[in-house]
């Protein structure tokens, strides 16, 4: 090889840079607008308190009822994207739980 290419290559302006592996795809998804992350952060704190909530029922068949529609509720509206949507189905989850709370504290 000639010095001239030697040189050529050690100076030259454009330079590929090799990994040892491919980087993977992020399995993230896309970045939450700021309101999308304000209102998930309600409903994880919906979850929290309903799954908290449901300990003082008494009999464990009610207790694991109310557990699995509350979970199938909030997985059946996972994929809602639409920032009004959310907040209508927030507002109507904490409605529905308060009243059910004051049905759990009467028993």
């Amino acid at each position: 090889m000639s010095l001239l290419r030697v040189v050529s290559n050690i100076c030259s302006p454009v330079t590929t840079r090799s990994y040892a592996t491919i980087p993977s795809k992020s399995r993230l998804g896309k970045t939450l607008s700021l309101d999308h992350f304000l209102l998930r952060s309600r409903a994880l704190s919906l979850y929290r308190s309903i799954i908290r909530g449901t300990r003082k029922i008494s009999d464990p068949a009610t207790r694991a009822e109310t557990l699995n529609f509350a979970r199938a509720e909030f997985e059946r509206h996972r994929h809602i994207t639409d920032i009004s949507h959310i907040r209508y189905l927030l507002s109507t989850g904490k409605t529905e739980w308060e009243s059910m709370e004051r049905y759990i504290g009467r028993m």
